[in-house]
């Protein structure tokens, strides 16, 4: 899903004035605007967790000083910004239901916007990370990796295994030497039996034998 980040939408950074917004959170992590990585101010990841912890917790509403409940608790708006933002179950970004504590509590009936979405995204990964590292584990293992084709990984084809003959055969193709190979009757006489090999696994393909 491509996000278009709109300037005129309810509790922009750049919306001066707004009443969402206090001054003081006009250029902090809490501030609605485009999709970010959050930098951190420590280096620890478990003073980390907790600065994120911190701009995630929802917006409370205030009267006299006092906390009240939950400003953005409203189906499709940041329970942080105030930002209105419709998730399309495909996305990958997509958070889940906020939780009045961030990591703890209540659900709310709010989200996050992209922008604190991704936010969660990275409380997550550090969360996993600091599990990993308490048992000992190397966190970059238990990364997934996209499956390269064993074909691809070791580069360009310049000698056939048996397996490889085997099924370029049994799928039609033709698999002849080089001619400037001088080829002795031990090797034309393997090349031969593979062929045949390859030419049996046709039959079977065509017989339906499994």
């Amino acid at each position: 899903m491509s996000m278009i980040y709109n300037p005129n939408i309810i509790g922009n950074e750049s919306m001066v004035g707004s009443p969402i917004i206090s001054k003081k959170r006009k250029h902090d992590g809490r501030s609605a605007g485009p999709i970010i990585q959050y930098e951190f101010k420590s280096l620890r990841p478990k003073k980390q967790t907790k600065e994120l912890v911190k701009v995630l917790l929802p917006e409370r509403k205030k009267v006299l000083g006092v906390k009240l409940n939950y400003r953005f608790s409203i189906k499709d708006r940041c329970v942080v910004c105030g930002v209105h933002h419709i998730w399309e179950v495909s996305d990958e970004l997509r958070p889940p239901i906020p939780l009045s504590h961030t990591t703890k509590g209540r659900p709310l009936r709010g989200t996050y916007c992209p922008k604190h979405s991704s936010f969660f995204k990275q409380l997550e990964t550090l969360e996993q990370q600091m599990i990993a590292e308490k048992h000992g584990l190397e966190f970059k293992r238990y990364i997934p990796r996209a499956k390269v084709p064993q074909m691809i990984k070791r580069g360009p084809l310049v000698q056939l295994t048996e397996a490889d003959i085997i099924s370029l055969t049994s799928k039609g193709w033709k698999i002849q030497p080089p001619q400037a190979d001088v080829v002795g009757p031990a090797e034309k006489l393997q090349i031969l039996l593979l062929d045949l090999k390859g030419k049996l696994g046709q039959i079977d393909e065509i017989l339906g034998v499994e």
